[in-house]
């Protein structure tokens, strides 16, 4: 069985409560934490944000669409989907629309089968869930098409599966250095400590989610906007069981320009760590 602590002080700006006192299941390299291993079918790829961060390249290209070398960030996310066992990816899809529907088709040439859902209005990333529910699996991935990582999909949803979760949580460990001398001042005003430059270390949120269909229907059905941290933050409210998975690997959020310019960087020197074949 895999190394299972509790989280008694994660950070994260959007979802620090609902990750606090979750349970963080960390998987060593080369164990897996089932017996038989399980799998997911089935994906939900938000792809529909104007991507404001990346302006003004976003303004022509949507930002699942920015590219890595010669190849779009959201064909190396649907790529490792597909090599983790999923067979039918759901974009949700807003802003130039067209060209992401132009460019994926209906993923044949990926291995997978790519459908549709669109939006009016902006809904966030759980409110888009409530015009799937028809379609969705008991259990799915939920992501956001900017993101791009190396985590092992194959071994959450094992540990999703084994643990009965009603949700898991995509977490990694940042570091935050602070570039000025910290002062702690008493309630005199006098000195009580100096630090120069520290860094806090702290789990963020990679906008990376396994979630059962059943504990989200409620929720989102029929309720227009809704965030992933209130969200899972019902769901918690319900008593239902909210797991965090921490691996050993690279993330990043390219629609932070330092991320993308990172991307860039490894990508440039060894594609391979992001560029998987296509298993068909």
């Amino acid at each position: 069985m895999a190394d299972t602590t509790i989280c008694d002080s994660l950070i994260d700006v959007d979802t620090t409560d609902v990750l606090r006192q979750a349970r963080i299941v960390k998987v060593p390299e080369g164990r897996t934490p089932t017996e038989a291993p399980t799998k997911i079918r089935q994906a939900v790829v938000m792809a529909g944000g104007k991507g404001t961060r990346l302006h003004p390249y976003s303004a022509v290209l949507p930002k699942p669409l920015m590219p890595l070398g010669d190849m779009p960030i959201l064909e190396l996310l649907i790529r490792r989907l597909k090599n983790s066992g999923v067979e039918e990816v759901i974009l949700a899809v807003n802003h130039l629309r067209h060209l992401i529907e132009a460019y994926f088709g209906d993923g044949r040439k990926f291995g997978v089968k790519v459908t549709y859902s669109g939006e009016e209005n902006p809904l966030g990333t759980a409110g888009a869930l409530g015009n799937m529910l028809d379609v969705l699996d008991d259990h799915f991935y939920l992501m956001n098409g900017d993101l791009l990582t190396t985590i092992n999909l194959k071994r959450m949803a094992q540990q999703h599966i084994a643990t009965k979760a009603d949700a898991s949580i995509g977490i990694y460990e940042r570091e935050h250095k602070i570039d000025f001398g910290l002062i702690e001042v008493d309630s005199d005003g006098m000195m009580a400590a100096y630090r120069e430059k520290p860094s806090r270390k702290y789990f963020v949120s990679m906008g990376l989610y396994i979630l059962g269909r059943e504990a989200v229907r409620e929720h989102v059905a029929d309720v227009g906007y809704i965030d992933m941290p209130t969200l899972l933050l019902k769901i918690k409210d319900k008593a239902g069981r909210l797991h965090c998975f921490n691996d050993d690997c690279i993330w990043l959020d390219i629609g932070r320009p330092d991320d993308f310019a990172m991307a860039q960087e490894i990508f440039e020197r060894n594609p391979k760590v992001f560029l998987e074949p296509i298993r068909i």
